[in-house]
């Protein structure tokens, strides 16, 4: 096997003995010539005749090569190898196809080393073995063609003697039929790598015979004109010049009738597989078309064409061809085809495959028109490519036959693959022809528009055809041609491609789907394809319009994806992100004038990415965040940018993360982005990159991306709304002073926090609301009010936020109560109510309802401290407001159930009026307005100046310290321009007069001085209360005398049998006891102690009101003085009043309002405790509770209760003498306790304390009494704050 071969005759200088002794066995005088110049079929024969046909005999006969030692050598390893090539070749013959394939192997290797050797074998086994089977020639054939394969060369003489072998068994007829004369015809195919000129010369000559060519010759025809690898660039521009010029001299066949219907017949003939084309159809329906293109007359290729389309339509690879011969035809006589596919189309079968078709009783013949349509636009696709330069003035004519069949043809794959491949074939045509960029096209929009069509219908779920990418590649090309697509159509077409793209399914699903697949496609493949050719189209839309708003447009269709809650789809979104960034950072720099428009929403998005829990989508964000600082250096600073390296196009976000670490700049380098990889693995990447490119945005790119962030607080991923959270928190702390739109900002966060379910991200967004806070307050403000009427979770979330800072919270507050004192009246108040289309109170009614929730959070609790006098005379004043808006104050027929659920604004402003006094510590002053039920004078109109005066009269009876700020604050009210700001000052100062510190904080000339001006003022209502303040005791202290002397006729007015009059006398007293204020009733208050109490058990239950009211005033006046014996009279009325708290007429509730006046004057213990039993406890354990409170006061106490509880059994009430009899035996009870106590007192050391002294600091244990068990739980309080609210 390593003797050198016979052909070269290079080799054949150092040894005349090296030639082949197979070839000429003795040595003669002629041994130096070389091997090669003989022919082998001369003397192979002229040995025959001396040797038998045997191998070994031929070796035998070999002395004079055995005469010298190293010839014999190569003798014998020839001989040996031709021996192992004639059993291969005998083996051949085995019907094992996994043996004949050793075989082909074996004898093609052996070629590659001795070809001539192997050549000559086969050569001498076909002619010593004339008999052998077919089938055993067919696998001989097949040897024969891989060893000539395998041949690097091929001596001339052998490409004869073989290409006459396959000549004479190309024609031969055997049982394996045509396979037997293909394999023949592939041992030609295969002499063509060597010599094709040779071959051509042979097929030429039996194809312009003028009888139509035998089968064979059109499959070494069709072979030749498809392999792509067996010619050379040059050698196949030579076949096909010599293709044209062999379809040439066959026009004349076209007249021949015989020739003409064996080649219909041939084209028509029936496949073995009907979805692949056999080579001597492909190769015929393509010379025809040369024929038919060479043809000069039009009547002819007319005739011809027609009766072509005349035939069946059933099979793809027939359409194809059909529309490839139509197509060259067309190269010469366009005029000529376009009349005939016009006529085609307009034939009845087509019209009615295109109508009238139904899967259902459709027979075969039928079938043969159903894709006609297909045929035609694969035809015009045909012709475009065929047509070359002539093709411009056809293209609309061509498209809009084109869009007729697509919208009027049956929709399978078979329409679709028919109109793409003709799409396909007419945009190269275009895209070669000069001047089609200067050409106006007018059906270009509506192609576009079949091709959305179809991208619509291409299934969701699989990715089988390369339907996509081919569809994105026409997409492409067709939007670069004149006149350019619409905005709205090109935002339609894009959001259709995307969607395409971007929601298949991951790679591993689509495989999957594809494993049915009898030939799966590469998915991979295809993938990458689609995505590339999707990556193509948005550079093609950049280039044709290379700006900022061209870039915008297309980044805005891809947010929503990059958004996406599925994994895969963010990853292929950010993906083509970064491959749009980089190709435009690499080959096409923007206009520096035009800047970079909404950077800061790409920033946001990318920045958002970055936090990703997928890592290839983080990494894409890191390297997109990376080529937008490029942009945006170049952009700010061009002379300043370096040439930065820009990373490849990538098609998968996988290659991202792989390159991401590989392409960045490293940090430290000037002009690289001021994050890397390594800080991404340090902390969270998204802050850090944003931080550095922030300062690189403008105002309003700073304002874009604070509106991404908050966007991105709405996403269901809890991850990317934290991640939102965290770039909002870093953009408001780093430049919020610099924002601008704050107050629809603050809109939307509140409109996003309603969706976000993660605690960490919602008070991560609260956070950044603070930060924001520090220099947009009243922006927020007015903003947060407008989802204030009513306030929900998140609005009372987003208020505490602005208000997290002690300073800010103060600043909230100012512009609330500015707010609050921005009260119109709607035309028509008071009249029409609501019913008006405009609302301008509705601020103010929002403020009012955020003050009131304000009150009892913890960030606000020191600004409402602060504020208190201005908020107390702001919620007097608003509650008047709103009293005069006359809004409903219940649910109107016909309203929302959401509607209705809010508080009205009636119910809210005394609501807020009330939180006031409970949580800023003023809880006694609240303590007298709830005991007297004073809250409901707020309801009205009519009662509003009563319920003012009782707040008023309150704080001055309580000594309230906030007396002088109040005033401070009163003053410049009123000379207010609202009237109700001036009645409410006014009522307030009437009863000031009163207190002590009035004199304080302003003089007695000043007081008269303002009272004299309110005499002039314009409302009549504080015209008289200034006149009641004028007439004050304070400034005539004579009245005291006078007023004392009218006591005891009043007294014994009490005795009069009228009760209206009784009634009304005692409440005389009362405002008697008022007037005289700090200076009291003197002496004479004992006797209307005894007086009031004596009617406390009265039948009238408005006489028992009235005294049990005036006791209370009474108690209240001689606080701090306590007259000798009016002590005892207050332990006296004690039980009474507590029997009566269960008194079954309502007017008696002041009963409770006397008893808490009397713990007060006894300094009970636990006052705030006892207010809020009496307020709003009504179960046993209340009860239990104000016993206990009577029967832990001392001995002498109790045996003076215990007298009145006996003296209440003859009560002419039942409700009485029950709860007095129930009093006596918790009373009994008690006392035996009380023994016991007294008793263990005795034993204890002297100095401790006794059992129900006052100096006992913790409250006995509530029991209940005897025989009823355990107490059962307190009843359920009315719609007012919690004890808990109360501070004390």
């Amino acid at each position: 096997m390593d003797r050198p071969r016979s052909h070269t005759s290079s080799s054949r200088a150092s040894s005349a003995m090296s030639h082949n002794p197979r070839i000429l066995p003795q040595v003669s005088a002629s041994t130096t010539e070389p091997t090669g110049t003989r022919a082998p079929q001369d003397s192979a024969q002229r040995h025959r005749k001396v040797h038998p046909t045997t191998i070994l005999l031929r070796k035998s006969e070999s002395s004079q090569a055995a005469l010298v030692p190293q010839e014999h050598k190569m003798f014998m390893e020839e001989a040996y190898n031709a021996a192992i090539c004639f059993k291969m070749l005998r083996d051949a013959s085995s019907s094992d196809p996994l043996h004949l394939k050793y075989v082909i192997k074996k004898v093609a290797n052996m070629a590659r080393g001795a070809p001539d050797l192997v050549l000559e074998t086969i050569h001498d086994y076909f002619k010593d073995n004339p008999e052998i089977s077919s089938r055993h020639t067919f696998r001989l054939l097949q040897v024969l063609e891989a060893v000539i394969g395998a041949s690097d060369s091929l001596e001339e003489t052998w490409e004869k003697s073989f290409m006459q072998l396959a000549l004479e068994n190309m024609t031969k007829n055997t049982e394996l039929e045509d396979t037997y004369q293909d394999a023949a015809g592939d041992v030609l195919v295969a002499l063509c790598r060597h010599s094709w000129r040779a071959v051509a010369q042979h097929l030429e000559t039996e194809l312009l015979t003028g009888v139509f060519p035998h089968r064979s010759v059109l499959y070494v025809l069709g072979v030749l004109s498809t392999d792509e690898q067996l010619f050379t660039k040059e050698d196949k521009a030579c076949w096909e010049e010599r293709l044209t010029q062999m379809a040439t001299k066959s026009v004349s066949f076209l007249n021949s009738e015989v020739w003409s219907k064996e080649l219909l017949r041939a084209l028509t003939k029936p496949s073995q597989s009907q979805q692949e084309q056999s080579p001597e159809k492909d190769f015929l329906f393509t010379y025809y078309g040369l024929i038919l293109q060479a043809e000069e007359s039009s009547l002819t290729v007319r005739t011809h064409l027609q009766g072509l389309l005349e035939t069946s339509h059933q099979w793809p690879k027939q359409r194809e061809g059909m529309a490839r011969t139509v197509g060259l035809a067309a190269a010469r006589h366009l005029d000529d085809v376009w009349a005939v596919l016009d006529q085609f189309g307009r034939s009845t079968r087509v019209k009615w495959s295109l109508h009238l078709f139904s899967l259902k009783g459709q027979s075969s013949e039928d079938l043969r028109w159903k894709w006609a349509g297909s045929t035609i636009l694969l035809a015009y696709g045909e012709v475009a490519a065929k047509a070359k330069a002539h093709i411009l003035p056809w293209v609309d004519n061509i498209l809009s036959r084109m869009i007729f069949y697509f919208h009027h043809s049956s929709w399978d794959e078979t329409l679709k693959h028919s109109f793409l491949t003709a799409m396909l074939m007419l945009v190269g045509a275009i895209s070669r022809s000069e001047g089609a960029h200067s050409y106006e096209f007018s059906q270009t929009s509506e192609l576009l528009e079949c091709l959305k069509v179809l991208m619509e219908k291409e299934p969701q779920d699989a990715l089988c055809t390369p339907s996509r990418w081919q569809t994105l590649h026409l997409i492409s090309s067709l939007c670069q041609l004149r006149p350019p697509i619409g905005l709205e159509r090109k935002s339609r077409l894009l959001s259709v491609c995307l969607r395409a793209v971007f929601a298949l399914p991951p790679l591993d699903a689509l495989q999957k789907h594809s494993c049915l697949f009898l030939e799966p496609p590469d998915i991979q493949a295809l993938l990458s394809q689609t995505t590339e050719a999707l990556d193509g189209m948005l550079q093609g839309f950049l280039v044709q319009s290379p700006s900022a708003e061209e870039l915008q447009f297309l980044l805005s269709h891809m947010y929503i994806w990059m958004a996406s809650e599925k994994e895969h789809e963010r990853q292929r979104a950010v993906s083509s992100c970064v491959v749009l960034l980089a190709f435009l950072n690499r080959s096409l720099p923007l206009d520096p004038q035009q800047g970079l428009k909404r950077a800061g929403q790409l920033a946001g998005v990318l920045g958002i990415l970055c936090q990703d829990p997928d890592k290839a989508v983080r990494s894409c964000g890191l390297q997109g965040l990376g080529h937008l600082y490029q942009l945006l250096l170049r952009q700010r600073k061009p002379e300043a940018t370096p040439a930065l390296p820009c990373p490849p196009l990538l098609g998968e976000a996988a290659q991202v993360a792989v390159q991401t670490q590989r392409e960045l700049p490293p940090p430290g380098v000037h002009g690289s982005p001021p994050w890397s990889s390594a800080d991404q693995r340090a902390s969270p990447p998204g802050p850090l990159g944003i931080k550095g490119l922030m300062e690189h945005l403008t105002v309003m790119e700073l304002t874009d991306l604070a509106w991404t962030a908050i966007d991105g607080l709405g996403s269901p991923s809890p991850l990317r709304a934290q991640a939102a959270a965290q770039m909002l928190f870093s953009v408001m702390k780093e430049h919020g002073a610099k924002l601008e739109r704050v107050a629809n900002m603050g809109r939307a966060i509140h409109l996003r926090l309603c969706s976000v379910h993660a605690s960490q991200a919602k008070d991560t967004a609260l956070q950044a609301v603070t930060q924001l806070a520090r220099s947009h307050t009243p922006e927020l403000v007015t903003a947060f009010l407008d989802f204030s009427q009513p306030l929900d979770s998140h609005a009372v979330g987003l208020w505490r936020a602005l208000g997290a800072e002690q300073a800010v919270s103060h600043v909230v507050l100012e512009a609330l109560l500015a707010w609050l004192q921005e009260r119109p009246l709607p035309t028509g108040a008071g009249e029409a109510g609501p019913c008006s289309s405009e609302k301008p109170y509705l601020r103010s009614l929002a403020a009012m309802n955020t003050l009131l929730e304000l009150q009892f959070t913890r960030e606000f609790k020191g600004a409402v401290r602060d504020a208190y006098p201005r908020l107390l005379l702001a919620l007097l004043t608003q509650t008047h407001y709103v009293l005069e808006l006359n809004l409903p104050a219940e649910p109107q027929p016909g309203q929302q159930a959401q509607e209705t659920a809010a508080a009205s604004p009636q119910s809210t402003s005394v609501e807020a009026l009330r939180s006031l006094l409970s949580t800023t510590g003023h809880w006694h002053d609240f303590a007298h307005l709830e005991l007297q039920g004073a809250w409901e004078h707020f309801a009205s109109i009519h009662t509003y100046q009563k319920g003012v005066g009782l707040l008023a009269r309150a704080m001055v009876e309580n000594q309230c310290p906030q007396i002088k700020t109040v005033l401070g604050q009163l003053l410049p009210r009123l000379q207010s321009q609202e009237e109700r700001e001036r009645k409410a000052a006014i009522l307030i100062l009437t009863e000031f007069l009163h207190s002590p510190a009035l004199l304080e904080a302003l003089p007695r000339q000043a007081a008269l001085t303002l009272l004299a001006r309110g005499l002039r003022d314009s409302s009549a209502a504080v015209r008289v209360c200034s006149l009641q303040g004028l007439g004050d005791i304070l400034f005539h202290p004579e009245k005291g005398t006078l007023l004392r002397g009218q006591l005891p006729p009043f007294l014994d007015g009490f005795f009069q049998k009228s009760e209206p009059v009784v009634v009304r006398v005692m409440a005389t007293v009362s405002d008697v006891l008022h007037r005289l204020g700090r200076h009291g009733a003197g002496a004479q208050s004992l006797g209307v102690a005894i007086h009031a109490r004596s009617f406390f058990d009265d039948e009238r239950d408005g006489i028992r009101a009235a005294a049990m009211a005036l006791f209370g005033d009474l108690v209240a006046v001689i606080t701090g003085q306590e007259p000798k014996g009016l002590r005892s009279q207050v332990y006296q009325s004690l039980v009474p009043l507590l029997l009566h708290l269960k008194d079954q007429c309502p007017a008696v509730v002041v009963a409770k309002f006397a008893f808490y006046r009397c713990a007060v004057l006894l300094r009970w213990r636990l006052q705030h405790t006892l207010f809020c039993t009496l307020a709003w406890e009504r179960g046993l354990s209340a009860r239990h509770f104000l016993w206990t409170c009577l029967m832990t006061r001392g001995q002498e106490e109790f045996s003076i209760h215990l007298a009145q509880a006996l003296s209440s059994l003859h009560s002419c009430h039942q409700h009485i003498r029950t709860w007095a009899a129930l009093f006596i035996g918790r009373g009994a009870d008690g006392e035996q306790r009380g023994l016991t106590a007294a008793a263990a007192s005795l034993r204890r050391p002297q100095g401790g304390p006794r059992a129900g002294h006052p100096g006992v600091r913790h409250p006995p244990a509530v029991l209940p009494p005897p025989g009823v068990g355990q107490a059962p739980v307190m009843e359920p309080r009315p719609p007012t704050p919690p004890p808990e609210h109360f501070s004390i």
